[in-house]
């Protein structure tokens, strides 16, 4: 267990809780959207914490940083990123280096 996995537990179940107790009846579709992706990050950070690669599923970097774009549909990741922080701004610094280049 990494100090990362526990924070994103700790901050996903903050994010849940806080948007559960702001309601006052029933959630409208985009409140029961967040409550539902926050409560989907929670579970996948608890299931990291003692999972051999950890949230971001690299090999690499087991216990890196998940990027914050994985999963984002109004700003997707390009072809080929995985949810590795790390590796993916490793793809982005390449890809503005080679950009640069020409």
């Amino acid at each position: 267990m990494s100090y990362a996995d526990l924070r994103e537990l700790r901050s996903a179940l903050t994010t849940a809780s806080d948007i559960a107790f702001s309601l006052d009846a029933a959630p409208s579709g985009p409140e029961t959207e967040l409550l539902t992706d926050a409560l989907r990050r929670a579970l996948a950070a608890a299931g990291s914490l003692t999972a051999e690669h950890g949230s971001t599923g690299c090999p690499e970097h087991p216990r890196g940083a998940v990027d914050p774009l994985y999963g984002d549909s109004d700003d997707p990741l390009p072809p080929g990123y995985g949810r590795c922080l790390l590796c993916n701004d490793r793809r982005r610094r390449a890809s503005a280096q080679r950009r640069g280049w020409r």
